[in-house]
């Protein structure tokens, strides 16, 4: 699908990887974006120009009743793009409680499952497309972000359920794969870190070019997921020696 003249709809729009995708959106000549957040009061400096392509949405992934009125409020929408995201970067076992597990899990599975069912049908209609924010850390686990690690897993897990499913309605869904960026999340995770815009755009050069699969953002991400297709199990051996750091 085109860009141009799209309909999108941003999860976790207020900032790092969401912002940009709103800007990008922008510059490729969206004709509306749902710039959405918990707190629309994040989003002020994002729509403080008044540009009038930009609606904000107050959402939180993980309340169904949000997620059902979003999907009411942006009933046009042909693009989705389920970006919002949370890690905890704590070890399994080694983490005080299981509270951040359980949130990882909200936003990073349940939250896309409940966005795309909620509005399977409005893409039914446009012909649309959903772009989920994966992880490298889909396809191997670090320990010291081991439930986020186990998130992104069954986030991708899941994207290929949906690609499946919403086959027969002509909805393409494309997962992306990335290391760490320069964003407040990226900055707890080692250096080099991607640019937002590096993922972004290859993101929706995807979606542009009719991908129908997972793509591996930015140059850096490539370098790792031709290690992992090397050796899986070396790679997965040298991440596993970045243990959490013990109180």
């Amino acid at each position: 699908m085109k860009i141009q003249n799209s309909v999108a709809l941003v999860t976790g729009a207020n900032r790092g990887i969401g912002r940009v995708y709103v800007q990008e959106l922008l510059n490729r000549g969206a004709a509306k974006i749902y710039v959405a957040a918990r707190d629309t009061a994040s989003l002020a400096d994002l729509v403080k120009d008044g540009d009038r392509r930009l609606v904000t949405l107050p959402l939180d992934v993980t309340d169904p009743d949000q997620v059902a009125a979003a999907a009411r409020v942006a009933s046009d929408v042909t693009l989705l793009i389920n970006n919002a995201g949370y890690a905890a970067f704590d070890g399994a076992i080694s983490a005080p409680s299981m509270d951040g597990a359980h949130r990882e899990m909200d936003v990073n599975y349940f939250g896309p499952l409940s966005m795309t069912r909620a509005f399977a049908p409005v893409l039914a209609k446009s012909g649309g497309a959903v772009l989920n924010m994966l992880s490298m850390l889909s396809l191997v686990s670090l320990p010291m972000a081991a439930t986020y690690s186990a998130s992104k897993a069954a986030g991708l897990s899941l994207t290929r359920s949906i690609r499946a499913e919403l086959g027969a309605q002509g909805t393409q869904v494309v997962g992306v794969l990335a290391v760490q960026t320069d964003t407040e999340m990226g900055a707890k995770l080692p250096e080099p870190r991607m640019t937002p815009r590096e993922v972004v755009s290859a993101a929706l050069n995807a979606i542009e070019a009719d991908t129908n699969d997972e793509i591996v953002a930015g140059a850096q991400s490539k370098g790792i997921y031709q290690a992992f297709v090397a050796d899986p199990k070396g790679l997965q051996a040298k991440m596993s020696s970045k243990l959490p750091q013990q109180a």
